[in-house]
């Protein structure tokens, strides 16, 4: 059946179950079919003759990534180090014996609780000089004016600004 709508007049029922018929076995007509994917079964070569393209490394690390990775790895050794120091300090006092230890420990500690005493008579003397008081002593009548003028102008709304003019 070749309906043909014409523009301007409405069809009928039964014209336009024939259009959307049409429409349909025209849309699902096996040649109308589009392949919606393709494998490609050739077989890909072993090698090629065309050369290797050189291609540039076109990372870039921010300025503050190298810093905390030097600074990392500083760290680490650092560490490392301190760590071998107090295993070798460690292994040392462990082969002194107790009198040994004794005279050892005055001997380390020593100028650290020299110093701590300088610091504490240092901290002493500089409190004993800003404790000074200051008596005042005034003589005669006084008088004490409570009365306060103050006058306040703001302006603005969101960058006020506030002036007190306190007499």
């Amino acid at each position: 059946m070749d309906f043909q709508p014409t523009p301007g007049r409405p069809m009928s029922d039964s014209e336009a179950a024939a259009e959307a018929k049409r429409i349909i076995e025209e849309a699902c007509r096996p040649e109308r079919q589009f392949a919606t994917s393709f494998r490609d079964e050739t077989e890909s070569p072993a090698y090629g003759n065309t050369p290797p393209v050189k291609q540039d490394d076109k990372r870039i690390v921010p300025a503050w990534a190298a810093g905390m990775a030097v600074a990392s790895i500083g760290v680490g050794a650092g560490s490392t180090g301190l760590g071998c120091a107090a295993w070798l300090m460690f292994k040392g006092l462990s082969l002194v014996s107790v009198p040994g230890l004794e005279r050892f420990a005055l001997i380390v500690i020593a100028p650290f609780a020299g110093l701590a005493m300088v610091a504490t008579a240092v901290g002493a003397a500089i409190a004993k000089a800003k404790g000074g008081s200051t008596t005042n002593v005034f003589e005669g009548p006084v008088t004490h004016n409570t009365e306060i003028n103050n006058t306040s102008n703001t302006r603005g709304m969101f960058f006020a600004r506030t002036r007190n003019d306190v007499r």
